[in-house]
């Protein structure tokens, strides 16, 4: 997303934006058409690895979409109470991530897996 599709998640590191969604949403729309893609060359070939690849592309998107679009930015108001201690890392850490609006100096959030210093209290 930081390399050769910057255009599509530059959007998402802007403070204010123009519409609800984001250029930033068709890795979505894309991950989802190869994910049936593989659920149906699994489904009417051969290729039987069609299925538990469909699912983890599947699984990911899920991941991605409660933890990244509804747990960190809230663009639907749940889970905005949320106190623990990992949700306060994970939190932290995406934090970071966005500290840098341009494509250089990013840092890696690791979405699920974030690392220890995020954890430290401050």
């Amino acid at each position: 997303m930081h390399g050769f599709l910057w255009k599509l998640h530059k959007d998402h590191h802007k403070k204010d934006h123009d519409s609800w969604f984001e250029r930033n949403d068709a890795f979505f729309i894309f991950y989802a058409i190869v994910s049936m893609v593989l659920f149906y060359l699994g489904a009417q070939t051969e290729f039987w690895y069609g299925w538990p690849l469909g699912f983890g592309i599947l699984a990911y998107g899920i991941a991605y979409f409660l933890v990244h679009d509804i747990f960190i930015h809230q663009r639907f108001k749940i889970f905005r109470n949320a106190n623990h201690w990992y949700a306060k890392g994970v939190r932290r850490a995406h934090k970071m991530h966005h500290k840098h609006l341009g494509k250089k100096d990013g840092e890696c959030f690791g979405m699920l897996i974030v690392p220890f210093k995020y954890f430290k209290k401050q």
